[in-house]
């Protein structure tokens, strides 16, 4: 299926692992130009490398950031049809899993929402007027499945991720008539770096629960969770999701949510 994205300019956030890296990779592939941010480029990223690839180092912690990565897109290609908010996690500083509510401190709570929803904010509202120039555009919000059912172990990146998810559909009805979607795609639990590089979160559990780290990723965590699927989300089948989205092809889709959970959330 043709997705109707050559030529096409995006802006992808967090793009030198993970997810992130992924929907770098698939926009490439479909022949999209795309501005990857991140704090700084990877082996993985700069394997991309041509025309169509542009790094822009910045940390979007610093409220100057989004803002400027939007206006250098522009620069560089000559406007801008795609967002991805994928940047998130916890920010530098800050590490989750937590024990409990109380573990986290106003400083923390603050950072929490700095990263994950005041910096889509500012990105957001630099990308609309450019959007906007070109005759509209897609912008798809990384949230997660935590923002709908809730963790004590994250509860302020929950938090955070729910006010995302909330700000999409306020968006989407507001400048749909104007041609810009929004919409969010929510992964559950995704085999990425923050679980399987050394020292991360698999490591962290199988410590706890006197394994390893491939039992962890391949067996506690999928049966503790009651995965359906019985296996972590892959980085791809979420790039799959967000590229579908910011096609086209996906022109009467706005204020969605894309759940990609491998079967995490049993609710309606």
């Amino acid at each position: 299926m043709d997705l109707q994205l050559s030529g096409r300019v995006a802006l992808v956030t967090g793009a030198s692992k993970g997810i992130g890296l992924a929907i770098t990779r698939t926009l490439l592939d479909e022949g999209a130009k795309v501005l990857a941010v991140s704090r700084k480029t990877s082996p993985d990223l700069d394997k991309l490398a041509g025309p169509n690839l542009v790094h822009f180092s910045a940390d979007f912690t610093d409220q100057a950031a989004p803002e400027a990565a939007v206006a250098r897109a522009v620069e560089v290609f000559g406007g801008l049809d795609i967002l991805v908010n994928n940047a998130g996690g916890p920010p530098p500083g800050v590490t989750l899993p937590r024990g409990s509510f109380l573990h986290a401190t106003d400083e923390e709570w603050r950072a929490m929402f700095e990263f994950n929803l005041f910096s889509a904010v500012r990105a957001i509202r630099a990308a609309i007027p450019q959007l906007l120039e070109r005759g509209g555009g897609s912008i798809v919000n990384i949230s997660t499945a935590n923002a709908r059912q809730p963790s004590p172990i994250n509860v302020d990146y929950g938090a955070a991720k729910a006010g995302l998810s909330n700000l999409t559909k306020v968006l989407s009805g507001e400048f749909a008539p104007q041609g810009i979607r929004v919409n969010t795609v929510s992964p559950g639990v995704v085999r990425t770096p923050w679980w399987t590089e050394e020292g991360g979160v698999a490591d962290a559990i199988a410590a706890q629960a006197g394994t390893d780290r491939d039992n962890v990723l391949d067996s506690v965590v999928p049966e503790m969770l009651n995965l359906s699927t019985g296996r972590f989300v892959e980085p791809q089948e979420v790039a799959d999701a967000v590229v579908l989205l910011a096609s086209p092809r996906s022109g009467s889709t706005t204020g969605a949510d894309f759940v990609v959970d491998g079967g995490l959330l049993k609710e309606l």
